[in-house]
């Protein structure tokens, strides 16, 4: 492919993806997309997927547990709050008002689930080996025979004992019936009021994790392994309805339609079937038909979950982010939100029906409205949200792990919330004009400047922007800029949608980078690219796409490229000017240049030494008497586009040999080369009569074989060429033999 071709193919495919912004007077930085926001610091205020800011449900501390993890929660109808917890292994009995009772410390590593029965009695599983304990208050266990552990108001006792390695979940229905999910062998117990236990159900996946009960009586299961969703009939017949991309499922939840919500995470191994292909274990008489092409599949064993400071932490060490699913009460399945960041290990609903996602590592919780849309809600001090639990008042209990912490998340918003957007670098000392702001409801907006990028470090106070009135920004110009609101509960509810900042950097010349002259070069420039987005909002002036243009050899021109740039980003016009040695006047070249390059005929310059300075003006962004401007003169560079003279060439054929003797003479630059040819033979270097050529006349002289017998009869033709230092080249020739054997 010739080269210009392929320049201008790269242009047109960087047209599509490179945009040119000019920065011409006022400036704006605004802030209201989802990303942008995250940036920022919310205390109290949610942030929608959509953009823009509203108030959070109250959000606060109640208690703080000595166990780094808490893994389980469940509420009785008092609104006491029971935990399980490990490192250390206890189960925690915590009051409305915060005030938190160890009832139970096992020998196992840590407990992993615990649910309340009606009488108020706690079942709680432990890991690893563990079994299910149920604990009781101790006149309810009076007689029993039962030891005590934890607090001396309460009693255990071995409840039921699997023999398998992980208990990952409990689940009680309404007639009592105690679901135990394990690992190892994914098995499902189910233990009776009475006592007596049975396997419920056994998957062909290495671990259950979590349990969910419908409206219908049906078990809801969800492995590990391949992210199966089970439904498991009260008889123990299940069918898988749906088969997750993600190979993990540590979450579920159904609402009141029957929809049911399964969060998955981990990347599925080779092999592992993918997405939307319904897999069923081994037949049995209340699975459904399949339909044609449905695959049935067992999977591998996985292997078992990874272990942090000795315990296994549902989801920990996975990759590739997580995802929540919504199951339909016809069986079809979508997605409504995923993370890369962000892994789900805990599902509920609020009491206004919107479906909360308690996720690590950072510990946020999110609230999903629909198909990709949501609110990053709150943050909690700590780095998983891992269970959720009903709290009075239509509130709801949130635990955490690293730390182990219990939060109550209120059924109402906050009376206040705030936000702090990031810095904003105008990478250029700014004045700020007025911010325009969208929004609705009570909400104060604030700004302050400095000069250095941490805001701790002497910028200006948080200044009140006048929002019902000219909206002015009475902060220092400076470089950098934040800003603050701040929402007020009440009608309209607060809201911001959209904060824009108007701002006017300084001027600042242009500022060199180099001028290089090349001689024997022609610059063809490349066709235009042109456009503009918004992508320099919110992080400065995009910059400028220099195209660089063809250079090809041309002995015949001169080639002048510069590189330079402007801080504001503006659009500049060049100027070119030329000086020889000796002179004192600059002299213009050409002028209103857009490239930053430019050639022109060699020819137009006598022979000699020269400089060439370029004057780079921003006057194309700026009113007039604005603009600044900015020079740079190149190295001294030499024109010589005259080629040498061959002076006194003579030939002759003396003892059997051809004797050649010329003048290279140049009246510029030194003689680079010379060489000779007889008859049309390849071109011979040949040295000057002092070996260096380093002079502008060098004389020559030297003898060759002939290189056939001469006679009266046979002419030689002898030809001679020289080069300057410049490349330009003359010859000349002489004949030898014949009639005229030393003519030319």
């Amino acid at each position: 492919m010739d080269i210009r071709w392929r320049y201008w193919l790269i242009a047109i495919a960087l047209s599509f993806s490179t945009i040119l912004v000019f920065a011409e007077g006022t400036e704006t930085w605004e802030q209201s997309k989802f990303e942008e926001l995250t940036k920022g610091t919310a205390s109290g205020v949610a942030i929608r997927s959509a953009g823009g800011l509203e108030l959070a449900p109250a959000f606060k501390s109640i208690s703080t547990t000595a166990s780094a993890y808490i893994w389980s929660i469940a509420s009785d109808p008092e609104g006491n709050l029971y935990a399980a917890a490990g490192s250390p292994a206890r189960v925690y009995r915590i009051t409305p008002q915060g005030q938190s009772t160890v009832i139970f410390e096992p020998q196992e590593l840590q407990v992993q689930a615990l649910v309340v029965g009606k009488d108020g009695s706690v079942f709680a599983a432990t890991n690893p080996d563990g079994k299910v304990y149920k604990l009781e208050r101790m006149e309810a266990a009076r007689g029993k025979g039962v030891g005590a552990g934890g607090d001396s108001g309460w009693k255990s006792s071995v409840y039921f004992n699997p023999d398998t390695k992980y208990i990952w979940d409990l689940l009680l229905d309404p007639s009592g019936n105690l679901y135990v999910a394990t690992g190892d062998h994914g098995e499902i117990f189910r233990v009776t009021p009475n006592g007596q236990h049975t396997v419920f159900f056994t998957s062909d996946e290495p671990h259950i994790r979590v349990l969910a009960l419908d409206s219908k009586g049906n078990v809801i299961a969800g492995s590990d392994g391949s992210g199966l969703v089970y439904r498991i009939a009260p008889d123990g017949k299940a069918f898988v309805v749906y088969s997750a991309p993600k190979k993990e499922i540590t979450a579920l939840a159904i609402d009141g339609s029957g929809n049911i919500y399964a969060a998955g995470v981990g990347e599925k191994r080779p092999g592992v079937p993918g997405p939307n292909i319904p897999l069923t274990p081994a037949p049995s008489p209340a699975t459904q038909p399949q339909r044609p092409g449905t695959i049935t599949a067992t999977v591998a064993p996985a292997t078992a979950p990874i272990v942090i400071g000795n315990f296994p932490m549902p989801g920990a060490g996975v990759s590739g982010g997580s995802e929540i699913y919504r199951i339909a009460p016809d069986g079809s399945p979508s997605s409504l939100w995923s993370s890369h960041e962000d892994l789900v290990y805990a599902l509920a609903f609020d009491s206004h029906g919107r479906l909360l996602a308690g996720t690590g590592n950072r510990g946020h919780i999110f609230a999903v409205t629909g198909e990709d849309e949501f609110s990053d809600l709150l943050q909690a001090s700590a780095s998983q949200v891992t269970a959720f639990a009903k709290a009075p008042g239509g509130g709801l209990y949130a635990s955490t792990s690293n730390l182990g912490k219990i939060f109550l998340v209120g059924a109402s918003p906050e009376a206040e919330g705030s936000y702090e957007s990031d810095v904003f670098d105008a990478h250029i000392f700014s004045r700020w004009g007025r911010v325009e702001f969208r929004g609705a409801g009570n909400v104060d907006l604030f700004a302050r400047s400095g000069n250095v990028d941490n805001p701790d470090r002497n910028w200006s106070g948080w200044q009140k922007v006048d929002l019902q009135k000219n909206a002015e920004i009475a902060v220092p110009p400076a470089r950098f800029i934040q800003w603050k609101a701040v929402l007020h509960s009440g009608s309209p509810a607060p809201r911001v949608d959209s904060v824009m900042v108007n701002y006017l950097p300084k001027n600042v010349a242009p500022d060199f980078d180099e001028v290089t002259v090349q001689a024997g070069v022609h610059y063809t420039p490349l066709p235009k690219v042109q456009g503009v987005n918004d992508s320099g909002k919110g992080a400065g002036p995009a910059p400028h796409f220099d195209q660089p243009p063809i250079a090809t050899p041309d002995m015949g021109s001169i080639g002048v490229k510069w590189s330079v740039h402007d801080d504001n980003d503006d659009e500049m016009q060049y100027a070119i000017y030329y000086r020889g040695d000796g002179q004192t006047r600059w002299l213009l070249l050409k002028d209103d240049l857009s490239d930053k390059f430019y050639s022109f005929d060699a020819s137009l310059l006598p022979d000699g030494g020269y400089t060439i300075k370029v004057v780079a003006s921003d006057a194309p962004s700026h009113s007039p008497g604005d603009a600044l401007s900015a020079e740079r003169e190149s190295s001294h560079f030499d024109v010589d586009t005259t080629p040498p003279r061959i002076e006194g060439l003579s030939a002759a054929v003396e003892s059997g040999q051809i004797h050649i003797s010329f003048r290279a003479v140049d009246s510029f630059s030194p003689i680079k080369r010379a060489e000779f040819s007889v008859d049309a033979s390849d071109w011979q270097f040949v040295a000057p009569v002092g070996q260096l050529s380093d002079s502008k006349e060098e004389a020559y002289d030297f003898r060759v074989p002939l290189p056939q017998a001469i006679d009266a009869s046979t002419e030689h033709v002898v030809v001679v060429r020289a080069y300057d230092r410049y490349d330009n080249m003359s010859a000349a020739k002489t004949l030898i033999g014949g009639r005229n054997p030393a003519g030319n």
